[in-house]
C-alpha cells in the first residue's frame, strides 16, 4: 500500500512539475474523445429511433390537390378494410404546414416567401396486433394508390430502408474517424511520456544505480498516461454532457415520421468512454517507455 501511494505521489508530482504540457496534452485528449463520445452519442440515438420505428409500423396516405369530401370518404374506406389498419389522424394541408413551422422553430423564415401550401393532405395510419412483411407492405401500398384521390402512399419500413444504408454509413464513417482520433491520443500520450522520462532521465539513472527494478521506474510512467486518459474522458464526457443540457429539444419529429427522443449516454457507453482514456493512456505510456527500458 505504500509502495502504490509513492506511485501515485511521484506521478502527479510529475504532473504538476510539468504541469502545462500535461495541460496542453489533457486538453487535447478531452477534445478527441469528446468527438469520439458525440458520435457515440448520435449513433445511439439513431439505433434507438431505428428500433422504435421497426415496432411502429405505420402509413401515411398523400392525398391529391383537390380531393373533394366523397373522396375522402371512400378513401377512409378502403384504409379501413385493410386488416388490423387503423386511421391514427386526418392531417390537412393547414396543419401539416403548421407542423412544419414549428419543426423548423427559428428557422421558420424559410416558408415565408411561399405563395401556396405545397404540403399534401393524409391519412396517418397504425397497424394494431398485426405484424406485416415488407412484402406486404408493398402489395397494401399498390392497392391504396389505385384509389382515387390518392396521390402516394409511404410505409414507416419504406422510409427505414432508405436510411438504413446513411446508417451503416455514419457507422464506417465513425469507426475510420474513431480509430484515427485513438491514434492522435496515442502519439499525443507517447510524446508527453517522452518528454517526462527525458526531463528526469538524471533521476532515473540514479534510481537505478542504488538497485531499483525496472517496473519500479515505469510504474509512475504508466500511472502518469493513465491520468491523463482518464482525466481527459471526464473532461470530455462534461462538456458532452453540458452540451446536451443546453440543447432544449428533447424529441425530433420530421413530416410525421416517428418520434426521435434524444438522450444521453447511458452508463455502459459512460464507463465505454472512460475505459477508453484509460487504455489509450496506458497504450501510449508503455510505447513511451519501451524505448528506454527493456520488459
Amino acid at each position: 500500500m505504500r509502495l502504490w501511494l509513492y506511485y501515485f505521489k511521484h506521478a502527479f508530482e510529475s504532473i504538476l512539475g510539468n504541469r502545462l504540457i500535461y495541460f496542453i496534452s489533457t486538453g487535447t485528449i478531452s477534445i478527441s474523445l469528446l468527438l469520439f463520445a458525440a458520435f457515440v452519442l448520435i449513433s445511439a440515438n439513431f439505433n434507438n429511433w431505428a428500433k422504435s420505428w421497426e415496432k411502429s409500423l405505420s402509413l401515411s396516405v398523400y392525398l391529391e390537390n383537390g380531393t373533394d369530401a366523397q373522396e375522402k370518404d371512400e378513401i377512409a374506406k378502403a384504409i379501413e378494410r385493410v386488416d388490423g389498419a387503423e386511421i391514427k389522424a386526418f392531417i390537412s394541408k393547414e396543419k401539416a404546414l403548421k407542423d412544419l413551422a414549428e419543426t423548423l422553430g427559428s428557422q421558420v423564415g424559410l416558408l415565408e416567401g411561399l405563395t401556396k401550401n405545397p404540403l399534401p393532405a393524409s391519412y396517418e395510419v397504425i397497424f394494431r396486433n398485426r405484424e406485416l412483411s415488407r412484402e406486404e407492405l408493398k402489395n397494401i401500398k399498390k392497392s391504396l394508390e389505385k384509389v382515387k384521390g390518392v396521390d402516394e402512399v409511404q410505409y414507416s419500413e419504406q422510409w427505414l430502408e432508405r436510411i438504413e444504408g446513411f446508417i451503416y454509413f455514419s457507422r464506417i464513417l465513425g469507426l475510420i474517424v474513431g480509430g484515427l482520433l485513438c491514434l492522435a491520443v496515442l502519439f499525443i500520450v507517447t510524446n508527453t511520456i517522452k518528454l517526462a522520462i527525458y526531463a528526469r532521465r538524471e533521476e532515473i539513472e540514479i534510481c537505478k544505480l542504488v538497485g531499483a527494478t525496472d517496473w519500479f521506474v515505469k510504474i509512475p510512467f504508466l500511472l502518469e498516461g493513465a491520468i491523463q486518459g482518464i482525466f481527459g474522458a471526464l473532461i470530455a464526457l462534461s462538456v458532452l454532457f453540458f452540451s446536451y443540457s443546453m440543447f432544449r429539444v428533447r424529441t425530433i419529429q420530421l413530416f410525421g415520421l416517428p418520434v426521435m427522443d434524444v438522450t444521453f449516454l447511458n452508463a455502459g457507453q459512460y464507463v465505454l468512454v472512460v475505459f477508453l482514456g484509460l487504455t489509450l493512456g496506458l497504450l501510449g505510456s508503455f510505447v513511451a517507455i519501451g524505448r528506454f527500458f527493456k520488459f
